[in-house]
């Protein structure tokens, strides 16, 4: 079977392609600073990566404006209906997001678009997921050692603690220039990779000055000057939102499924495979920004029940399309097809791996002989 045809590899490569798109952060909008720049006291980068470490959040609420430009051809879209979470779309476009936070378990996230609006909203150990254009909810109770919500950065602090993790002796920390983000004063710390395989040019993360608290995240791509994926606060109020805010009521009408306890979440908020479903081997090769993501997927076999050659539905029919007609590639390490952006690449191999990073193709095709 066909590796662009195969269940498991439509399922798997979904949220690779999310995932490593926002591992470095997010970007792709000019800058919603606006103003002179604030007189603020000096700060070394030791001690704003201090102040990150150490800051305290009880509770905030606002609006996150997120902007994606990775430079990809019409992938992300099908990318987020064929994986099965509609955050995971946030790799591509403009998108407006509401968020409510009250402590690690209590926590709520609204996609609001001109077709409605999605929430994920945890309360202890219940989480909902509802959207109101289908009227459609779901509800599943947390195991005692639940952790946050599992979704793609919805914060700029979200998606700092990801490139805030790459920091090793590869990375330049520098101080930016002081801003004005939704309203407040803010540093700005830079992280430059020094590794030229990485296609990440800078992270720039905008800490509130009084807070430290994360209020915008910017990833330029190699060669560009503006960001290439971007999210920030539009407006935040640092107040513990009052807990009204986390409970779920149901709307008249609403289909409501239960999830069992076991039914937990993988990559991008795709549920595991279960039993009769074939597991890809997972590795990585190499580690900070030039860490190259590697799925081996059986390219002879479908999900169990799924007919040769059969696509999980139409999204990833229309999907395995797209795949199909990306750039062809070979060299000593086998032959595939290439899907590259100005963040990341993805390379398929016709023996069926998946290797993805935030890095030029050459440093995949360079893993791939491994």
């Amino acid at each position: 079977m066909s590796v662009l045809k195969n269940r498991a590899v439509l399922r798997w490569l979904v949220p690779v392609t999310a995932g490593v798109a926002v591992i470095g952060g997010g970007a792709a909008v000019g800058t919603f600073a606006a103003g002179a720049d604030p007189a603020l006291p000096p700060r070394t980068a030791a001690q704003l990566l201090e102040d990150l470490r150490t800051s305290r959040l009880d509770g905030l609420s606002g609006t996150v404006v997120q902007r994606a430009d990775l430079g990809l051809p019409p992938i992300a879209e099908l990318a987020g209906k064929a994986g099965g979470n509609e955050l995971a779309s946030l790799v591509s476009g403009t998108h407006t997001l509401r968020v409510w936070y009250a402590g690690p378990d209590r926590q709520r996230v609204a996609l609001v678009d001109t077709l409605g609006e999605r929430d994920v909203l945890r309360n202890g150990r219940d989480v909902w997921t509802w959207s109101s254009r289908d009227n459609a909810a779901s509800h599943r109770t947390l195991p005692a050692e639940g952790k946050d919500l599992d979704t793609a950065p919805a914060t700029p602090a979200d998606a700092a603690d990801r490139a805030l993790a790459a920091i090793d002796p590869s990375t330049a920390v520098t101080v930016g220039r002081s801003a004005t983000v939704a309203g407040r004063s803010v540093y700005e710390l830079v992280l430059t990779p020094r590794d030229r395989d990485s296609l990440v040019h800078q992270v720039r993360i905008a800490l509130d000055a009084k807070e430290h608290v994360p209020l915008r995240f910017e990833v330029l791509a190699d060669g560009a000057d503006e960001p290439a994926f971007e999210v920030a606060f539009t407006q935040v109020d640092f107040r513990t939102p009052d807990a009204d805010q986390f409970r779920f009521n149901p709307p008249p009408g609403v289909k409501v499924t239960e999830e069992s306890a076991d039914d937990r979440h993988g990559p991008a908020g795709r549920r595991p495979a279960g039993r009769g479903e074939e597991r890809p081997d997972v590795r990585t090769v190499g580690t900070g920004w030039t860490t190259v993501l590697v799925a081996k997927i059986d390219v002879a076999g479908g999900a169990a029940g799924a007919k040769p050659g059969e696509a999980a539905g139409p999204d990833a029919e229309a999907l395995s399309k797209v795949l199909g007609g990306l750039q062809r590639v070979s060299g000593d390490w086998g032959s595939g097809r290439l899907l590259s952006g100005k963040l990341f690449s993805v390379l398929l191999t016709d023996d069926g791996r998946v290797l993805a990073g935030l890095v030029t193709p050459e440093r995949l095709y360079q893993a791939a002989k491994g």
